[in-house]
């Protein structure tokens, strides 16, 4: 309550004229269309919302709410909120939309409110191609500020580990520009914007212009069959072939194709940059389970690579949690199913991941992404009821459970909504110990107000907050 005074009364005397972006309070014109994001049962409800144009829009936010003691929350897209703000300022990002591809070098330059599709396209033009992740709807910044997993992971590894240079505004009002060797350079790459906002990252592109893959879609009664032939026949394939298995119930409605509607399937997911005839040769024991309900397994260019995954592009209400797996056993998968598969307790999208090869390497920089030894995700994502609050957390901590004698950590980018669980001991399960206490120790010293909270937060150390 006293945070939303505070904000209140600084905002009657905040001179807009300092910002070229648009300035927004509550009951303005336009103020609840600029506090939407893609998560539909979070938003954020902050005092103030200034929509940076650019850095300097940033940096003056920051150093406003800095002034007047207020929190700060960043939103671009808004697909990974959970933790929202009640007062204070929130900066969204989203005009901040600058892409620059240096082709000779390989390299992008983008500002704090691109999303992966757009940089798909403006690095396919120069024939290569961002380490992006399923959905092109994504803000790429968050999604390489929570180390990012992707398409291509298992060959190249983790997204953030390809950031070249971060420009940052940290709770002093500075713009800082990191590159490898800074102590906050590898702090921010992994914590999900706990120092400060980023307002642009410098990556690094990879010569790739089309991929083979697709779906292999399973109807229920070869769901748990196909499954299981995925699960043992991920220890068989190249690092250039990264895949996920989906198991779900598809809603009846209109908009799917007919043979899904209202259907229990399993959808194994597949992205590979080898030869197509070698691809066909990798996947005949998955096609050997039988018939499929879709099947389309194919070379295409790149710019289509998020047809894979066929991710929701409408905003939309949900909560997921995530095991990050040492080993899948049959017994791990039985475990899962028992309470994730037709009747079963929980109704739920279940992803799992297949991890290994670049991901479990060290990686060159250093980032604030641990549990390496893990070899797969397993992410259940579920329906979120505003009428039923207590429904997403119970079914996650079942999941959870189960797969409790497997688990070995849990991946932060990978937990949406349950805000109300996002304390520190789960931001510290995310971490190994000395990563955490090394993170806490950078956060005292940048941030020891705790102006960067809403977040899986990273308290600083020796502090409350």
């Amino acid at each position: 309550m006293g945070n939303n005074v505070i904000a209140n009364n600084a905002a009657q005397a905040l001179d807009t004229d300092q910002f070229t972006g648009p300035v927004f309070r509550p009951g303005d014109e336009g103020y609840e269309q600029e506090i939407a994001g893609f998560q539909t049962d979070y938003t954020h409800r902050p005092e103030l919302v200034v929509g940076a144009v650019h850095v300097e829009d940033v940096r003056s936010a920051v150093e406003y709410a800095a002034r007047h003691g207020l929190p700060v929350a960043v939103q671009a897209t808004g697909h990974g909120l959970s933790v929202a703000a009640a007062g204070g300022v929130l900066i969204s990002t989203r005009r901040m939309t600058g892409i620059t591809v240096d082709a000779q070098a390989r390299t992008a330059r983008v500002a704090a409110g691109v999303r992966a599709g757009a940089l798909v396209a403006a690095a396919a033009a120069h024939g290569l191609a961002p380490l992006n992740g399923s959905s092109p709807s994504v803000g790429v910044i968050g999604y390489a500020l929570g180390g990012g997993i992707g398409l291509l992971a298992r060959e190249f590894g983790y997204a953030a580990e390809y950031v070249l240079a971060i420009e940052l505004v940290t709770a002093d009002g500075r713009v800082r520009r990191l590159t490898p060797g800074d102590e906050l350079f590898a702090a921010v790459l992994g914590t999900g914007g706990n120092y400060g906002v980023v307002t642009a990252l410098e990556l690094e592109l990879v010569p790739v212009t089309e991929v083979w893959g697709g779906q292999l879609v399973f109807d229920a009664p070869l769901a748990a069959e196909a499954v299981e032939a995925w699960r043992q026949w991920t220890a068989t394939v190249p690092e250039a072939l990264t895949s996920t298995v989906a198991m779900l119930e598809y809603p009846d409605i209109p908009q799917l194709p007919a043979p899904l509607r209202g259907r229990y399937v399993a959808s194994i997911r597949i992205a590979f940059t080898g030869p197509a005839a070698e691809g066909e040769r990798l996947v005949a024991p998955l096609r050997a389970v039988g018939a499929r309900l879709k099947d389309d397994l194919r070379t295409m260019p790149y710019t289509e690579s998020h047809t894979i995954h066929s991710d929701p592009d409408h905003p939309h209400a949900y909560a997921a949690t995530n095991a990050m797996l040492g080993e899948f056993t049959g017994e791990a998968l039985a475990a899962l199913l028992s309470v994730t598969g037709p009747g079963g307790p929980v109704r739920a999208v279940v992803d799992i991941r297949h991890l290994g090869g670049a991901l479990g390497t060290a990686g060159r920089s250093g980032i604030a992404v641990d549990h390496r030894d893990a070899g797969y995700v397993a992410r259940v994502i579920t329906g979120s009821d505003p009428d039923a609050p207590d429904v997403a957390p119970e079914a996650q901590a079942l999941v959870r459970k189960v797969l409790a004698p497997w688990t070995i950590g849990h991946s932060l980018n990978f937990i949406y909504g349950a805000g109300a669980a996002a304390d520190e001991a789960q931001t510290r399960a995310g971490y190994a110990a000395a990563t955490y206490a090394r993170l806490a120790e950078l956060k005292a010293k940048y941030d020891p107000d705790n102006m960067f909270r809403f977040n899986r937060n990273i308290r600083p150390a020796g502090g409350t907050d």
